[in-house]
């Protein structure tokens, strides 16, 4: 679930008191904090941060992997997602030094990326910064409503419950089991009612077998979740979604073990081409992505010195977790590997428990990501101003993020789109172009030289990858 950082409760229980981390407009010079202020914050320990880093990049990215490995084969996905790991490394890196850079030369502390943005830019790097984090943001949840109303469409619409008719017999079983001795009669009246109604009406049978039927299904309740303004009300329905992705993902790798046993191998190709390419860069750099949490990591951390190499083993860990996720579902799946894993698991308990699990996870991670949101656009066109506007302006925002899930064909197309458009300037050209204006007279030709790089690459892979991705999404 990448997707941008998730955010776990001990990070905000270090933070919650600044608003820069989910009001990044807000912040002006008179909010960095002082060296001094910052000493008196509680600093987690190097394994705390090593799992706040887990936690933060790790998400439903990861569950369009397998399809990945089919697009492009199984050695390009490989040498994709190690490289990019790297390269993420690097830029996120480049963040730190450049914060360093200026907590050296004055008395401040950095929280966030959109203050730096601003030191370094101004109002228009601030305003770069937080337009991206944004849509970034925003399209995320996007993929979490596309995979919500995927994997309910195939709950309620498998071959299983399409030959019985009726979407509502995966929530109350089959009809015979209706008449068993334990259900009293009240619920066996409302189970025959439900039933009946969805048999006689088509229209509302193709509702509930459709993905933009379950998306329109979760859109009020994400309305409603909207009108929480505490983000700390927020952090236990992260938890627990962090709980659920993880389980899953350990589920998932397990079926794919015993459909491998059981059937062997399938037959898989180590390259698709070059064509497929940007779409193998594109997921994985929105796997990855999760440079917006980077200060507020480093900056909680007691020995802030072990970041480098608390972060790299961090990365390390995820890339080979995201390999062998990604190359277990091709090869137990092969070429009927479906752009969402959780689709190739077919039916049983086990299988729709994982998917029920993950669909309730994202649906409040959908509220946590979408708060930063909420804020910055409060800010900027409400100036701060609340009550129905406010309520109306979140309201709109959810909306348009419903009508993009419901445009959207099919998940791992969109996540390399968001990836290759605006990950790709995210991730790579802000924080090139930070360390650049930072650290310009200290670093040396070599270094500016592949900052400069960076650079060009982000910008004309983004520009490349994005052709591409749209023309697979239209």
């Amino acid at each position: 679930m990448p997707e941008h950082p998730q955010l776990h409760l001990s990070l905000l229980e270090n933070h919650h008191e600044h608003e820069c981390h989910v009001q990044p407009c807000r912040c002006s010079q008179s909010n960095h904090l002082t060296r001094h202020q910052h000493q008196h914050q509680h600093l987690s320990s190097p394994a705390k941060t090593f799992g706040n880093i887990i936690i933060s990049i790790v998400g439903s990215g990861v569950l369009g992997l397998p399809y990945t490995f089919k697009r492009t084969g199984w050695l390009v996905s490989t040498i994709t997602l190690a490289s990019t790991a790297i390269l993420v490394y690097y830029c996120m890196m480049l963040l730190v030094w450049s914060r360093k850079k200026l907590e050296k030369d004055g008395d401040i502390h950095v929280d966030s990326f959109s203050d730096l943005g601003f030191l370094l830019y101004g109002k228009w790097g601030r305003l770069t910064v937080d337009v991206l984090l944004v849509l970034s943001q925003g399209a995320f949840c996007v993929a979490y409503l596309i995979f919500i109303g995927e994997n309910l469409a195939s709950v309620l619409g498998s071959d299983y419950i399409t030959t019985l008719k009726n979407p509502f017999l995966a929530f109350f079983g089959h009809d015979n089991s209706m008449s068993e001795g334990h259900a009293s009669q009240s619920v066996h009246s409302l189970k025959r009612f439900l039933v009946e109604v969805s048999m006689e009406d088509s229209s509302l049978r193709k509702f509930f077998s459709s993905k933009e039927g379950y998306i329109w299904i979760v859109f009020p309740l994400e309305v409603a979740l909207a009108s929480i303004r505490t983000l700390t009300k927020l952090a236990p329905f992260s938890i627990v979604a962090d709980i659920v992705n993880f389980g899953s993902m350990t589920v998932v790798m397990q079926q794919d073990v015993a459909t491998i046993i059981s059937k062997g191998f399938a037959s898989v190709l180590a390259s698709q081409g070059l064509s497929a390419l940007p779409f193998s860069v594109g997921v994985a750099i929105y796997a990855f992505e999760g440079v917006a949490l980077v200060l507020p990591l480093e900056s909680s951390m007691k020995e802030r010195k072990k970041f480098g190499r608390v972060l790299g083993l961090a990365m390390a860990c995820i890339s080979t977790s995201y390999i062998t996720f990604g190359l277990l579902g091709y090869l137990a799946f092969g070429d009927e590997t479906l752009d969402i894993v959780t689709l190739n698991l077919g039916l049983g308990w086990k299988t729709t428990a994982v998917k029920l699990g993950l669909c309730i996870g994202l649906f409040f991670t959908f509220a946590v990501m979408m708060f930063p949101v909420y804020q910055v656009m409060e800010q900027r066109i409400l100036r701060g101003i609340r009550g129905r506007s406010s309520m109306l302006l979140r309201a709109s925002v959810v909306l348009a993020v419903a009508l993009c899930a419901v445009a959207v064909p099919h998940f791992a197309v969109f996540l390399s789109l968001v990836g290759n458009s605006v990950c790709c300037g995210l991730a790579f050209v802000v924080p090139a172009l930070c360390h650049i204006k930072a650290s310009r007279e200290d670093i040396s030709k070599s270094i500016l030289a592949l900052d400069y790089l960076i650079i060009g690459f982000g910008l004309a892979y983004g520009v490349w990858g994005t052709i591409s991705s749209l023309q697979d999404v239209f």
